[in-house]
């Protein structure tokens, strides 16, 4: 598993892109022996091991995908292309499905019907690799399906998921919004964009502590108010973008709602012209409860009881959820957080990196989740 992160740490590819990444994983799996179906929603894989008993259909996931960040580690295996790394971890999720593929395609005699490996692209870009994967058959047939993310703020030899919502959905908008330009002195002649905007900001500000539900977690962020070009100007455009979070659809939805009435009567009231898009992201990860409680019971023999912990839930977004909306499952979290290897930069940093061994415990737990459920599901056949 070390040799093959470490090979893909050094020759990532970004979202839709992982031509070569998707052709090196196939010979992998190839030269273990498995079959493999290739360009599968794009650039993914899907690896089927039937076993040689009856059983349930059970779907493992990893992504394959790099990010645009330069990376700025000094090792061995640093990313050798400019401009793009593993800054997530993908690279340890696709050696430890590989690693699970071995293990099975090893031991058919002994499984109870199929274990159904798919290798994502796109994660990191939306509209994701998730959707167009589904669309091509990944979970025909499937009745259950998990994934795991290797996640270096836990430390290593711990394990973290919970019930129902776990992770946000993630959508992002851009606000144009056009006054009239003027000098600086002479503001009665003019229509101020920066001032609609900061209007604008000030009133975003109320749809979550006011029109949200307290008890339905949401944000609202505007991360980037563009205007002006010096001081004497009145300045006769204004961009805002944003982020909208939330846990539950109905949520979701009455914020997008809200956002764009607060956008059209605020441009009103100072007459100003507008355009509004909002880009919808990926929906929120919510866990099955049964299968979340089967995390629980089989991570405890692996991490020991102090070591699996219930996450909080948190405001970053992943397209595993395309598959829960679809099956019941289980997304989790494996620590892999490490200061003494150098593993204390958070995903997505220049210098992000993991304790590599957390790649088993990541294989482990995910071929314990599916054994898990195949044991139960045996004996409520019977």
């Amino acid at each position: 598993m070390v040799r093959w992160r470490r090979h893909l740490h050094q020759y990532p590819e970004l979202s839709f892109r992982e031509k070569e990444t998707s052709l090196w994983i196939a010979k992998r799996l190839e030269e273990l022996g498995c079959d493999v179906r290739q360009n599968v929603g794009g650039h993914g894989l899907i690896v089927t091991i039937k076993g040689e008993l009856p059983g349930p259909v059970v779907a493992l996931r990893a992504d394959i995908d790099g990010l645009p960040i330069q990376d700025e580690k000094e090792c061995e295996y640093a990313s050798k292309v400019p401009g793009i790394m593993h800054a997530c971890g993908h690279d340890g999720h696709t050696a430890a499905l590989l690693a699970v593929a071995d293990f099975y395609n090893a031991n058919r005699g002994q499984l109870a019907g199929e274990r159904r490996l798919l290798f994502q692209p796109a994660e990191e870009v939306t509209p994701g690799g998730a959707v167009e994967m589904i669309k091509d058959g990944a979970l025909d047939g499937v009745d259950v399906i998990y994934g795991v993310h290797l996640w270096t703020p836990l430390p290593y030899g711990s394990a973290a998921s919970r019930p129902g919502p776990f992770m946000s959905s993630a959508d992002e908008f851009v606000i144009d919004i056009e006054g009239k330009g003027g000098h600086g002195g002479l503001p009665h002649g003019a229509i101020d964009a920066i001032v609609v905007g900061s209007a604008l900001v000030q009133a975003v500000q109320s749809i979550v502590s006011r029109n949200v539900n307290p008890l339905h977690p949401a944000v609202v962020t505007i991360g980037s108010f563009q205007a002006g070009t010096t001081n004497n100007v009145i300045a006769e455009r204004c961009q805002l973008k944003g982020t909208v979070r939330a846990f539950d659809e109905r949520t979701r939805y009455m914020i997008h709602d809200r956002l764009e009435s607060l956008v059209r009567h605020t441009c009103e009231m100072y007459g100003a012209k507008h355009t509004y898009h909002m880009r919808v992201g990926y929906p929120p990860v919510v866990n099955d409860g049964t299968e979340a409680e089967r995390f629980f019971e089989i991570a405890r023999p692996i991490f020991g009881d102090e070591g699996v912990l219930e996450a909080d839930a948190i405001t970053v977004a992943e397209d595993f959820s395309y598959y829960l909306n679809e099956k019941p499952g289980c997304f989790m979290f494996v620590g892999a957080g490490n200061p003494e290897v150098g593993a204390v930069y958070s995903h997505h940093h220049p210098k992000f990196d993991m304790d590599e061994r957390a790649m088993l415990n990541s294989a482990r737990l995910l071929v314990g989740m599916a054994e898990g459920y195949a044991n139960n599901y045996s004996i409520a056949a019977k």
